[in-house]
């Protein structure tokens, strides 16, 4: 079972994990207030849809302009605009297939200055049975084209159930990302509140592209794609 970016953020944010304030919009009129509550002069408007590669998928109809399904909006009458746009549009990504999908939601963000841009997701090793990190340097780009392209560029970090996330192993990320110092310690702390929400949360896949560093040397989640193990009910 798969929820939206706005959703997963949620449910990052209650085990403390660094995500950027929003808020999700189902009508323009709705954008434009959680852009005013928001406050700030940068927003982000972000299609809801169940697929990656939204930032560079486009819109069947040319109605929606020829801007992608995430969009940077620097006035709220651009917050408007954007989401009169998108609503109701048919988004196609790589991940869509070419039907694509209709966004009925979206999701109003506050603006960060990024520095850098680096890729995380969790996942459920099958061949050890382990929870495991991915990690690289290439981050807000499609990990598979990185898994072929420049396969040295992704580090995996497999987790031992008996004792959690080590210090090691946050630092086996944090050398994939290329971090020291103060951001080594945001990533160890990173690391482990995103295995608790992992595990606790009976997650079959947490992907965070990108996770980025912002100009004020943060570590913040700027997107979330979350899945949910259909089996742990049982």
């Amino acid at each position: 079972m798969n929820i939206h970016e706005y959703q997963g953020k949620d449910v990052l944010k209650s085990f403390g994990v660094p995500v950027p304030r929003g808020f999700p919009a189902f009508t323009t009129e709705e954008a434009v207030a959680a852009a005013a509550k928001l406050g700030g002069s940068v927003w982000a408007v972000k299609s809801q849809i169940h697929a990656g590669g939204r930032g560079k998928g486009r819109f069947k109809e040319p109605e929606a302009g020829e801007k992608g399904g995430v969009r940077i909006a620097k006035a709220p009458e651009e917050v408007g605009l954007f989401a009169s746009q998108m609503l109701g549009r048919t988004l196609v990504t790589l991940q869509t297939g070419p039907a694509g999908r209709v966004v009925n939601r979206l999701y109003i963000e506050e603006g960060v200055r990024i520095a850098k841009e680096f890729y995380l997701s969790v996942l459920v090793d099958r061949g050890s049975g382990r929870v495991a990190f991915v990690a690289s340097e290439a981050g807000g780009m499609n990990i598979e084209e990185v898994a072929h392209d420049t396969p040295e560029k992704i580090t995996n970090v497999a987790i031992d159930p008996m004792t959690g996330p080590t210090r090691a192993d946050a630092d086996k990320i944090a050398r994939a990302f290329g971090v020291a110092g103060a951001q080594a310690e945001q990533c160890a702390d990173l690391v482990n509140k995103l295995y608790d929400a992992f595990v606790k949360s009976d997650m079959s896949l947490l992907e965070i592209n990108p996770l980025i560093v912002s100009e004020a040397g943060e570590l913040i989640c700027a997107d979330a794609k979350v899945g949910f193990d259909s089996n742990a009910e049982f």
